[in-house]
């Protein structure tokens, strides 16, 4: 059977489920967002400082107002994935995050320093994030957890190999020549995977989602309510305040994990030896969550996540070498790896997949921001109090409000088949 489509002639359906190749290719394009976040960007801070001759604050300060401003474009980035499709976005997107890449290696002041790291925030850390994870929302339905759990744990992994490579690239060819390595790399990837590989829809190769076989009614299993009713849900607030609750205050954490380690007795290999048993419990609490978040209600993978954050920062102020001191850095890190998996699963499956991009960019627009300001703030704190105790004692409260808010928030009344609780109401276009 070949279908027809508004992009033309459609070729005959692929031999098993392309949602599953779909998969492989977002994890590759999410591994691929590394230049982009601050784990790949910090190798090249120190050359880039004494480079450059400016001081930490204003290459700190630099990358705050890049990733604050970048993050801005996002939710009209998302409208673009719903209108033009995922596939042509990602093209554009991996396309410029490339070319930002490579001007990164033209900087020789704060002016352009700043807007290069407008580029690569937005277009890696935002835009190619965005594009990858909802690639993979719209092939699956019933298994979109386990999906996305696959995809957001194999990115992960490629995104904590950018630095390491970044570091030897930089120790054999300079600072200038490995920007432009990288945004190469970018192209090499990123745009055959889009030109090649992504399709937006099932529908595209013949298929359904889930690659169920076609309904035998005929209906169609593409829905969705807009961004405007979705933002007068109590529910699409409370996934975005967990999302920034997560994003500020992890990121926060691992900003300052060394100096926080140190102060309580942790030698500076100790402190970011650590990183290795969060990064194994982020990758282990993505595909759990993931599972459950296909069969249990948002309301408790929501909880656990928060949970998980509160008890890391508990920890936190009580951390001492050793089991103690793991246990921080697997809670903080798996507290972060669920609630990336619950935001892209959750917000799909109460709002449907026809209006997500625009839905989900504000999501990540707002994740984005919190991610900006939360290293700030602990600094702030820090240096008015002396230590971290304070600042770890008040972020706990955040969480649990959050979490509190997880039972009290009613979920939208409609969902897609199988929500828990919930009606099916389709909204179509």
């Amino acid at each position: 059977m070949k279908r027809l489509s508004g992009t033309g002639f459609i070729p005959a359906p692929h031999r098993g489920f392309y949602g599953w190749r779909v998969v492989l290719y977002a994890s590759i394009a999410l591994a691929l967002t590394g230049p982009g976040q601050t784990y790949g960007v910090s190798v090249f801070v120190n050359p880039m400082i004494d480079d450059l001759g400016i001081s930490r604050t204003t290459m700190t300060t630099s990358y705050l107002i890049g990733t604050l401003v970048g993050a801005l474009a996002l939710p009209w980035i998302g409208q673009a994935i719903d209108r033009y499709g995922v596939r042509r976005v990602m093209i554009i997107v991996g396309a410029i995050f490339g070319a930002f890449l490579i001007a990164m290696s033209f900087v020789s002041g704060i002016v352009g320093l700043t807007a290069g790291f407008v580029g690569i925030r937005m277009m890696g850390q935002g835009a190619l994030n965005l594009t990858a994870t909802t690639s993979v929302a719209l092939w699956f339905t019933r298994k979109r957890g386990l999906a996305m759990g696959i995809v957001t744990a194999v990115g992960a992994v490629g995104m904590t190999l950018v630095p390491l490579l970044g570091d030897f690239l930089i120790a054999d060819y300079g600072w200038r020549q490995t920007w432009v390595i990288e945004g190469l790399i970018v192209w090499a990837l990123v745009l055959p995977i889009a030109i090649f590989g992504i399709r937006n829809r099932p529908s595209d190769v013949g298929q359904y989602v889930d690659g169920d076989p076609a309904p035998v009614d005929g209906s169609d299993d593409v829905w969705g309510v807009k961004r405007s009713e979705a933002l007068r849900t109590g529910f699409f607030w409370l996934v975005t305040a967990a999302v920034a609750t997560i994003s500020a205050i992890s990121t926060a954490v691992v900003f300052h994990q060394i100096d926080l380690l140190g102060s309580r007795g942790l030698t500076p290999t100790e402190a970011a030896a650590n990183f290795i048993p969060q990064t194994v419990a982020t990758l282990v609490a993505t595909l759990g969550i993931g599972a459950l978040a296909d069969r249990f209600s948002p309301r408790v993978v929501l909880a656990t996540s928060m949970i998980m954050l509160a008890g890391g920062l508990a920890l936190g102020t009580a951390v001492t070498p050793g089991f103690v001191a793991i246990s921080f850095g697997m809670l903080i890190g798996a507290s972060g790896g669920a609630m990336r998996v619950v935001e892209a699963t959750e917000l799909p499956r109460y709002f449907g997949t026809l209006h997500i991009g625009a839905i989900r960019g504000v999501v990540t627009s707002v994740g984005i921001a919190g991610a900006a300001v939360g290293p700030l703030v602990f600094s702030l704190i820090h240096d008015t109090t002396g230590d971290y105790t304070m600042v770890l004692v008040v972020s706990m409260i955040v969480p649990a409000v959050v979490m509190v808010a997880t039972f009290i928030i009613r979920l939208p009344q409609h969902s897609e088949p199988g929500a828990s609780g919930e009606s099916h109401v389709v909204h179509k276009a």
